[in-house]
């Protein structure tokens, strides 16, 4: 299917490592094609004005690791044909080519990124970046899945690689958009498919350094206070870096609660809002989109892009959600 596309072609992909990791794998099986990547303004899971204009030239859209809303989808497939490779939840948007395997009713266990699904489909072997997008998502809490688990495990032991290594590979790739570096995310894959190596990442000179600044960083913010209301962790944080899933991950699985972090720092006149949940996520990702605002997520995830100015009284309907 992917042989067949001609012309031009625009691939849009996730800015953390399993978009990367996705995206390196599509353009080495692209290989020869014309086609650029980008990944959206970070911290935006949708695409402005300026964007969509831009992207109205190609022949050719694949959208990787990102749940678009489904205006943008179709605004770029009135000029081009359109493909998306995706593990979050949603709805099928029928008027395209949409394989992700989640949203139509399968356990999400046995897709646990994206990487692994474009993986998949291209017929490939087990190999780092098919797994290590994997680990980006999940990073400690892959051990639960006891399948994909054994999958790393096995394929550590091969190619003489620790499970830690894996964890820091991905905390390497996510650097980039983590300091707010776009060209550094869009540079990403193809510094993947020259490298084509672990040692590739783990040595890069670059990316250790970001990761100094920003451990220094998330450990500044975790040393402050939280509070706790009905058993449910609320932080709030002004950091200019995308660090947000991190912070409310590590509250999360250390505290083994229900989690709310919001970030008022990232955007001029917005702030982000994060949420971690032992409860399904879906109705206040639904509940979100429904009030206007940029949502998207996982099962146990929600991402949130809100006006200043609504955002209170949207955190207190997810805390009212989550007792």
């Amino acid at each position: 299917m992917l042989d067949e596309l001609t012309g031009k072609g625009l691939l849009i992909h996730h800015w953390d490592t399993d978009g990367i990791c996705s995206a390196k794998l599509l353009l080495e099986k692209l290989k020869g094609k014309d086609i650029t990547n980008k990944t959206p303004q970070l911290g935006n899971y949708f695409l402005t004005e300026d964007e969509l204009e831009q992207y109205s030239k190609y022949d050719f859209v694949i959208v990787a690791d990102m749940s678009l809303p489904e205006d943008n989808i179709l605004k770029l497939a009135e000029n081009a044909k359109v493909m998306i490779f995706d593990h979050h939840l949603g709805k099928v948007i029928e008027k395209v080519y949409h394989h992700n395997p989640v949203i139509k009713g399968e356990n999400p266990d046995l897709y646990p990124s994206a990487s692994w699904i474009v993986n998949d489909f291209l017929g490939n072997d087990v190999n780092l970046f098919g797994l290590l997008g994997i680990v980006g998502d999940h990073e400690q809490k892959i051990k639960n899945n006891k399948e994909f688990f054994e999958k790393i495990t096995v394929f550590c032991n091969e190619n003489n690689l620790k499970f830690e290594d894996m964890l820091k590979m991905a905390y390497l790739l996510d650097s980039n958009y983590k300091l707010g570096d776009k060209s550094a995310v869009e540079k990403a894959p193809y510094l993947l498919l020259e490298t084509n190596s672990a040692n590739g990442i783990l040595e890069n000179k670059i990316w250790n350094e970001n990761l100094a600044k920003l451990n220094n960083e998330i450990t500044r913010i975790l040393e402050t206070p939280s509070d706790e209301i009905s058993g449910i962790i609320l932080k709030k944080i002004n950091t200019p870096y995308n660090i947000i899933s991190t912070i409310t991950r590590k509250i999360a699985w250390e505290s083994g609660k229900n989690t709310v972090v919001v970030n008022s720092g990232f955007f001029d006149n917005l702030d982000q809002i994060y949420m971690r949940s032992i409860k399904n996520a879906e109705p206040m990702i639904q509940r979100g989109k429904s009030l206007g605002f940029k949502c998207g997520g996982k099962k146990e995830v929600l991402g949130a892009i809100v006006p200043k100015d609504k955002s209170e009284s949207f955190v207190q309907e997810i805390l009212d959600f989550l007792k």
